[in-house]
């Protein structure tokens, strides 16, 4: 009976006939999967308007079969939007792994004589976004058990971890950007100010003190470093869609292999390195910022698709990856999305959303039981909340409820006719 559908199905299809157009008449219910899924996800594409005025690419991978389940544009580039950040975080997990922490120190230079400290303070940027008031009160006391009391000298900012490019490649100047220092304190790069502030708040005196940006001495003695690891870091970044922790992450691994001060373009060499090795080419893809707020990167649903397969396949990876990723109907940016469907728990997935594009990607386990990845891009969209509906209603089908929904359907009408 499969080989007798599929065997239709391939005949209409040479005949350049959509199957949901011949197949009206059938029981699509009937049809084994993978094809009737390929059937209906053609058929909410043909059936939708929005498809017909805007660009939608869409590709789904069957993980547990290890083959393409279904495609429509999906070598088309278009903006991602914040789907960028899973290029961002598979990247970074690939070549940083899981273990990864990021770190901000507190060094000093001089002497320490009669609880006062004739010397240099060195706050040592690592572009942390995680570093807090809480943290910054642990280095003040930190201090103190060194027996400082006073001050005698400056307050060092050392901000060589990155350039100085303050925003990202391609952001619009009118938007809620945030700004790219290497030394934050509660999201902020108000570091110094903060310090000095708790400093005198913690009864420390500061006497004829100075502040001024410069690199740390070889020679410096360290006093404290907070570390946070990179699970914090991508829980925000992909529940939340947080740029400023995208682009920290970014910046991470612009860094981490020896270049100072890190520049975006490092990081990009990175991200090529591993399209390369997924066997695409590189320079059909345009990467400019690790979070999607630039109008100046290009990929593909495939290029997507590929990237979450290479997570899936590698445990390690997949293990960081996948809590990070917000679940539909219950948190983070799809929290509200797909609510009482067979999506709901099961689709775990990136959000994206600039103007006129809306995109998802991440994913879900079939209705017989296969694990999927996917990628949604859509461009050119003028109405957010109609995109958003064709993608979860795609989400919905590829879960199994739409099926499901029929079947109850079509169950109660056959008991009506009786």
């Amino acid at each position: 009976m499969e080989k007798l559908y599929y065997t239709l199905l391939c005949i209409l299809l040479s005949l350049n006939i959509t199957a949901q157009e011949q197949l009206s008449d059938c029981d699509t219910l009937a049809l084994p999967w993978p094809l009737n899924l390929q059937t209906r996800l053609d058929s909410i594409l043909a059936a939708e308007p929005l498809p017909q005025t805007t660009q939608l690419g869409l590709m789904v991978y069957d993980l547990t079969a290890d083959s393409t389940l279904y495609t429509s544009h999906h070598r088309q580039v278009m903006r991602p939007a914040s789907t960028m950040k899973l290029v961002t975080a598979i990247t970074a997990l690939d070549r940083l792994g899981g273990d990864y922490q990021l770190k901000t120190s507190l060094y000093y230079s001089g002497e320490i004589a009669d609880h006062t400290l004739r010397g240099n303070l060195y706050c040592v940027g690592g572009m942390d976004p995680l570093f807090d008031i809480n943290d910054l009160r642990d280095f003040i006391e930190r201090l103190r058990r060194l027996q400082i009391d006073t001050l005698r000298g400056s307050i060092v900012t050392d901000l060589s971890m990155k350039d100085e490019l303050k925003w990202g490649e391609g952001w619009c100047w009118d938007d809620d950007n945030p700004t790219l220092s290497p030394l934050l304190i509660g999201r902020r790069p108000n570091f110094a100010e903060r310090f000095i502030n708790e400093l005198t708040a913690a009864g420390i005196v500061l006497d004829s003190l100075t502040w001024f940006d410069d690199y740390t001495p070889s020679d410096a003695t360290l006093v404290a470093t907070c570390y946070h690891n990179i699970d914090q870091l991508l829980l925000r970044m992909m529940k939340e869609s947080d740029n400023l922790y995208a682009e920290c992450l970014y910046y991470q691994l612009a860094a981490h292999f020896g270049y100072r001060p890190a520049r975006a373009s490092y990081a990009r060499s990175q991200e090529k390195q591993l399209v390369t090795h997924l066997g695409l080419n590189a320079g059909d893809y345009r990467f400019a910022d690790g979070s999607g707020l630039s109008l100046y990167n290009y990929v593909s649903p495939e290029l997507l698709t590929l990237l979450l397969r290479h997570a899936w396949r590698q445990p390690a990876l997949y293990s960081h990856l996948l809590p990070s990723l917000p679940v539909a109907g219950e948190d983070g940016t799809l929290k509200k999305r797909m609510k009482n469907t067979a999506a709901q728990g099961n689709v775990r997935a990136k959000t994206g959303t600039l103007t006129g594009i809306i995109s998802l990607a991440g994913y879900l386990t079939a209705s017989n039981g296969h694990e999927l990845c996917f990628a949604i891009i859509h461009q050119g969209v003028l109405r957010s909340s109609e995109a958003r509906t064709l993608h979860d209603r795609l989400c919905i089908t590829m879960c199994g409820g739409e099926i499901l929904q029929e079947t109850e359907a079509k169950t109660k009408t056959k008991k009506r006719r009786k």
